[in-house]
């Protein structure tokens, strides 16, 4: 067992207090952080000082963080906790709008409502005002037939405003959600009862063997293949939430036989192209993901969409866009690279599988409009463009592989152009 030696703390005992609660915060919130890292988050600070907000941030970042996707939590919480003056009422609103009787003043921000329940695990709900009788609660009357049941509500909700909670029913959610696909008809032919082309050669031969009097005409019908399905998904800042859901849902689909995929290969990207196919083999999805993550470098950095599509294209496409592949592109099209090659890039993507589609968090906002340089060169090329923010937009994106007809919303974004 390590023994560490006395530790001189500074001199205000209650900043001391105050970075265990925080320490403590951040582990509910899903941060691995031990005794250990609290001790030397507290000598750090006491050699760093107290003095510029800044530079307190950042040192126990340094201390806390260990892992990209826990930038987002630890930076929720750090706002909420030191920076916000009235951090514990507005969390108190995020948590408990019913309280106040109004709805939330604004939509948490991403990964705030994880921080607010870590912050206010074991908070009691404010005391009742002067006036309210303690023995009883207040009556409210609500009208049944304008709300939803919770696990609608689940459905729409985007993945960014959910709470820990919600993320996990979310995910058992999207572990049973099915993603099915309809063979494809080939060229060859194969025996069939209820085929509608006559098959001469078998007949004949069949003739032969009762003196050249066929008794009746065989049939034979296209042979059937399943398409694969290949996904390339942006791992950039702007979508790691997004990316973690959908991954987990692909997951499910990889080690589900019966949706009809041939093969199910997963690319990353964000500034270099990773493919992550055999992990999504794992049967566990915590540890495929976590493998996954591992071998992907670039988690919530940058964006390099055309790069991204040309290391496929010269690399991958021949291997994995066979037996008419599916393409199914997320990302959000916030490019920082050229445009002319994003657009080329995905020209050829696109005539190289037989449907190329985009999902793009974004198209949950009412307003969205093709105006970045990205979106507008890459719109033309897919086929659909679909949302992905929520358990039901996945729904409509299985129901939109399933329809091939179905552009989505590229038609009205088209106009706009």
């Amino acid at each position: 067992m390590v023994e560490y030696a006395q530790l001189e703390i500074p001199d205000d005992p209650r900043l001391v207090a105050n970075i265990v609660h925080f320490a403590r915060a951040l582990r509910k919130a899903g941060l691995p952080i031990g005794p250990g890292r609290v001790i030397d988050a507290i000598r750090a600070v006491e050699a760093a000082g107290f003095t510029e907000r800044r530079d307190f941030y950042w040192t126990l970042h340094a201390c806390f963080v260990s892992r990209p996707e826990h930038r987002v939590v630890f930076r929720q919480i750090f706002r909420l906790y030191w920076r916000d003056p009235r951090y514990l009422e507005h969390m108190m609103s995020l948590m408990l709008p019913a309280i106040r009787g109004v709805q939330e003043d604004r939509a948490a921000e991403a990964a705030e409502k994880r921080a607010a329940e870590a912050l206010l695990e074991g908070t009691r709900p404010p005391e009742p005002e002067e006036g309210d009788s303690p023995g009883e609660e207040p009556l409210v009357e609500t009208d049944a037939t304008l709300t939803m049941s919770a696990e609608e509500r689940l459905r729409t909700l985007d993945f960014e405003q959910m709470s820990t909670a919600e993320i996990a029913e979310a995910k058992r959610m999207l572990a049973k959600l099915r993603l099915p696909v309809r063979p494809l008809p080939t060229r060859r032919q194969v025996a069939s009862p209820a085929g509608r082309r006559p098959d001469w050669p078998r007949t004949l031969r069949r003739s032969l063997r009762q003196g050249g009097e066929p008794d009746r005409i065989l049939r034979r019908r296209p042979r059937e293949k399943w398409p694969a399905l290949v996904v390339l998904c942006d791992i950039s800042g702007s979508m790691s939430q997004y990316s973690r859901m959908v991954l987990h849902f692909l997951h499910a689909v990889a080690n589900r036989q019966s949706e009809g995929w041939a093969r199910v290969h997963a690319f990353t990207f964000g500034t270099r192209l990773t493919n992550i196919t055999r992990h999504l083999a794992t049967r566990d999805v915590d540890a495929a993901l976590a493998a996954a993550g591992a071998q992907a470098q670039d988690w919530e950095g940058g964006t390099r969409i055309g790069e991204a599509l040309r290391s496929f294209n010269r690399d991958w496409s021949r291997r994995v866009l066979g037996q008419g592949a599916v393409v199914l592109l997320i990302t959000d099209g916030l490019d920082r690279g050229e445009p002319e090659l994003l657009s080329r890039e995905a020209e050829r993507l696109r005539l190289s599988c037989r449907r190329l589609i985009w999902v793009n968090p974004l198209l949950r906002w009412e307003g969205f409009a093709p105006r970045a340089a990205g979106i507008r060169a890459l719109l033309p090329q897919v086929d659909a463009f679909r949302a992905g923010h929520s358990v039901a937009s996945l729904e409509a994106l299985a129901e939109s592989i399933s329809s091939a007809g179905d552009p989505g919303d590229k038609a009205r974004l088209l106009a706009q152009m």
